[in-house]
């Protein structure tokens, strides 16, 4: 009878411990997708806060520093649009005119410090025209 308390114990802690990981793990995941114009409108309260926001990339606004691996672009949804600044790898598909979702904070001079770019993928590939 010892051995099987001991068992549903056992059991409960790993049940209350899976169940913990896994509610972490869905908060973190569980940002809201901001427009520029909603960024913008809230800045003062979401300043210090992790967001994510949606855009497209500005045509003639992307420029890069190799040595540092930081890319400046602008991204732009309507009139509104939202300097962001970006260290890291960027993704093979990022281009001026795609849409992408950046996630990071929002500085107090009104620059998106970017910590992730993701590029949403055309809903169909079409193959690159022949010469």
């Amino acid at each position: 009878m010892l051995q099987k308390k001991k068992f549903l114990i056992g059991g409960i802690i790993i049940f209350l411990a899976i169940g913990y990981l896994a509610y972490t793990g869905f908060q973190s995941s569980a940002t809201y997708y901001y427009t520029i114009n909603e960024l913008l409108a809230q800045k003062n309260t979401l300043q210090s806060s992790n967001v994510r926001v949606t855009g497209q990339v500005a045509g003639d606004s992307i420029q890069t520093e190799t040595a540092t691996l930081t890319m400046k672009f602008t991204i732009v949804n309507g009139p509104a649009s939202l300097p962001v600044i970006y260290k890291g790898a960027v993704p093979d598909t990022f281009k001026a005119g795609i849409d992408v979702v950046v996630e990071g904070r929002l500085e107090s001079d009104g620059v998106f410090r970017a910590s992730n770019i993701l590029t949403k993928c055309p809903s169909k590939y079409e193959p690159a025209e022949s010469s």
